[in-house]
């Protein structure tokens, strides 16, 4: 009989992945953070040195809300918001031309404002800045006399969005293959993560485990989402962006790989769904292998970089896939598509590592066949600067302790 583990044990449990999960979120993003408020504080010098007479508040916040976005996206976040205080300014000026101040100045140039951005179909923030600007315009120029508060702020805009621009495409533009890589490392997490509790739920058999494979199966959409999402934006920058300056060939070649990581959540999916129609017998044969399979795309997601992790990854894959292949399925249409859902998987990864998709069934197929993965292209370190600091060796070090912890 399971002991039931104690409230504390489990509070502390809870405790310990949500410290995890902060420091990992703080870890990825720690230079962004860095860069906006180095971007906040040259914004407000060089404001305060430009425009004499007024404080130069809105500047750094311009600065600070333009960087405050995905990489790919920093610089179209700029333009938006400097769309958005010019909308603002115009309406919130012209709303005073019109009624001479007060609460029917306000009414109309927030209406305004709004309306105009909403008639261009632009973003929400967009939206945003244009009523926000609006209403400081009247706010500012009713109360306090500012007739020049309009002309001010959008001094600070161009000015905080200018130092947002030279901060997001010269000096630190988007290094889009990481940021894809890292999406994939958070995508191959989440498939592992689904086939390790499909293998605990073939172990243990029981309603509740088989319950929480049907969650796990509905969580794999959000990653998959992302995916998706990153790709579009990293060929809408290679479009716009000073990633023209440089080879666009790296991000390209990242979307292929995009393509290849979709198919392998789809055979994952395939996988763990076809293990709920087995029986109890076959269930508890299947359970070794699907967790295997879970612990090559750990590996896999842990240094994707890594030549290394990507050979163990597909060897591990190989070897699972080959000894599952030799039991007989007795005709069974169930085991037979399980079957297939195992070297579906196994082919994917293989593939996913680098390995040509001929080599990969060809070695499923003979049993001595051995597999050379290639080494994996390097992450350019800026995309007009091929150069990369020699992190590599203390990268793997650093993924070598997190496999042996888990």
């Amino acid at each position: 009989m399971r002991r039931t583990p104690s409230p504390l044990r489990v509070g502390w449990r809870r405790l310990a992945v949500a410290t995890e999960g902060a420091r990992e979120r703080v870890t990825v993003h720690f230079w962004s953070v860095v860069q906006a408020v180095v971007a906040a504080v040259v914004a407000w010098t060089v404001a305060g040195g430009l425009v004499q007479g007024h404080d130069p508040f809105f500047a750094p916040i311009a600065a600070v809300i333009a960087l405050n976005t995905s990489g790919g996206e920093r610089g179209a976040n700029a333009v938006r918001l400097l769309t958005g205080v010019v909308f603002g300014i115009i309406s919130g000026e012209l709303a005073i031309a019109l009624t001479g101040g007060g609460y029917g100045a306000l009414a109309l140039g927030v209406g305004l404002a709004m309306t105009a951005a909403l008639a261009i179909g632009v973003q929400r923030i967009v939206i945003g800045q244009a009523a926000a600007s609006a209403i400081l315009t009247v706010v500012f120029a009713v109360n306090f006399g500012g007739g020049h508060a309009g002309l001010d702020r959008l001094t600070d805009a161009l000015i905080g969005a200018g130092v947002a621009l030279v901060f997001s495409q010269l000096l630190f533009p988007a290094r889009l293959v990481a940021i894809l890589r890292r999406i994939e490392a958070d995508s191959l997490t989440e498939m592992a993560h689904m086939l390790d509790v499909s293998g605990r739920a073939l172990r243990r058999d029981d309603e509740s485990s088989s319950q929480e494979m049907v969650t796990w199966l509905g969580d794999l959409s959000r990653p998959m989402a992302e995916l998706s999402r990153a790709r579009e934006n990293s060929r809408h920058t290679v479009r716009l962006s000073t990633i023209r300056w440089g080879d666009p060939a790296p991000v390209l070649a990242e979307d292929e790989v995009i393509d290849r990581l979709i198919l392998l959540g789809e055979s994952c999916l395939f996988l763990a769904r076809t293990t709920a129609a087995m029986s109890e017998d076959e269930r508890h044969e299947l359970a070794p292998v699907v967790s295997r399979m879970a612990s090559a795309l750990y590996t896999l997601a842990d240094d994707l970089s890594s030549r290394r992790a990507r050979q163990e990854a597909v060897e591990g894959a190989l070897r699972s896939a080959r000894r599952f292949d030799a039991q007989d399925t007795g005709g069974d249409p169930v085991t037979t598509a399980t079957h297939l859902a195992v070297e579906m998987v196994a082919t994917d990864i293989m593939v996913f590592a680098g390995i040509r998709f001929e080599e990969a069934e060809e070695a499923l197929r003979e049993d001595e066949a051995d597999l050379e993965v290639p080494h994996p292209p390097g992450v350019p370190w800026l995309p007009w600067l091929p150069w990369r600091p020699p992190v590599d060796r203390y990268r793997h070090r650093w993924y070598s302790w997190r496999r042996g912890r888990r």
